[in-house]
């Protein structure tokens, strides 16, 4: 696989494939016609996605020297049923109604609840079968990780970055709550949020775990770049997912308009927001943000104040910052050349995406 947009697509085609080859093997082996709708939204769920983190991932390893593997894209598409499964549980939280277009997880299974008739509630069984499709897909990233046929000394090398990442994100998850069970927030209690529950294990644990399964072993300049490079994507890619939280295109970003805000996100937008908003604005905010009925005018509202606090053009201004400094740190580290221009143009794909 070579770099430029033709290489990146392979490297989706190859991921996709692996995927579905994994999922084949599941189904073959848990048979059953009432576990269909379970597979059904896997599947589904798993067909979307830019696979920026297995991209991350086999990069990494291709710039410590690793060549091109079959078991490598196994392992970096393993990091996808994590994402599936942290994006399933989080629609429970947040009450989300739609992902990636379509309806979340669990409002899947209390529509099959309601067709089918069945006693108790569609509403409980719907968070509680989609609570067991999320813990099925976290088993199934582990199970395809060690799986995956890569040397077990490069597997036991990197299996301590990924416990860690993977601890980092439930978390995360838990800081994300907890954040917005406090109500008040400052950029940098949103930043740490945003780092644990997606910036580190979107971009920095992903290229870790490439670097070391390369090398089997976990060099200093590994995690020099890590933090240079990869926790500036991080932040970054962050960043932009709160833009489009909030001025996002519902036909681009699968959701509705404003979900972010609806749900009451405490992201680094609105603690900017909050921090430079007048009075009678920050007021406003505080009664908008989390009504779960905030309309199409009520969504309008705070993205006026958002942009006319000057939060959005700072965000903005964060993303070009942290995406210039990153790039400027692939200079001089040990990596291939295809790698180093591979995580350029990840780089600059994460941070300008519009989904």
């Amino acid at each position: 696989m070579t770099t430029s947009t033709a290489g990146m697509d392979a490297l989706r085609i190859a991921v996709d494939r692996a995927l579905r080859e994994f999922v084949d093997r599941q189904r073959a082996v848990l048979d059953g016609p009432e576990f269909d709708p379970i597979f059904q939204a896997a599947e589904e769920l798993l067909a979307g996605g830019k696979r920026l983190r297995p991209a991350f991932c086999y990069w990494g390893w291709r710039g410590a020297g690793g060549g091109e593997s079959q078991a490598m894209v196994a392992a970096a598409a393993s990091l996808e049923l994590l994402q599936a499964s942290a994006l399933v549980h989080d629609d429970v939280m947040d009450k989300s109604d739609l992902r990636r277009g379509m309806p979340a997880a669990h409002r899947r299974f209390q529509a099959l609840h309601e067709r089918n008739g069945w006693q108790g509630s569609a509403e409980q069984f719907g968070e509680g079968a989609a609570i067991l499709l999320g813990n099925l897909l976290l088993l199934w990233s582990g199970q395809m990780w060690s799986g995956s046929g890569l040397p077990e000394e490069a597997l036991r090398a990197a299996q301590p970055v990924h416990d860690h990442m993977r601890a980092e994100l439930m978390l995360g998850q838990y800081l994300d709550l907890l954040e917005q069970a406090g109500g008040e927030n400052t950029f940098e209690s949103a930043l740490r949020v945003a780092l644990y529950k997606s910036g580190r294990y979107s971009v920095e644990q992903p290229l870790r775990l490439g670097l070391v399964l390369g090398r089997a072993a976990l060099e200093p300049w590994m995690d020099e770049l890590c933090e240079a490079y990869g926790r500036r994507v991080g932040i970054a890619f962050q960043l932009r997912d709160d833009i489009l939280g909030v001025f996002g295109d519902p036909a681009q970003t699968g959701k509705p308009a404003g979900d972010d805000l609806r749900e009451g996100k405490r992201t680094m937008l609105v603690a900017r927001t909050l921090a430079a908003a007048s009075p009678a604005e920050a007021r406003t905010v505080r009664r908008l943000l989390g009504d779960p009925r905030l309309d199409e005018a009520g969504v309008a509202t705070l993205r006026e104040i958002i942009e006319d606090t000057g939060a959005l053009q700072e965000c903005e201004d964060l993303i070009a910052q942290y995406l210039e400094e990153a790039l400027a740190s692939l200079d001089g580290a040990p990596l291939t050349a295809e790698a180093r221009l591979a995580l350029a143009e990840l780089a600059v794909a994460a941070t300008s995406r519009k989904t």
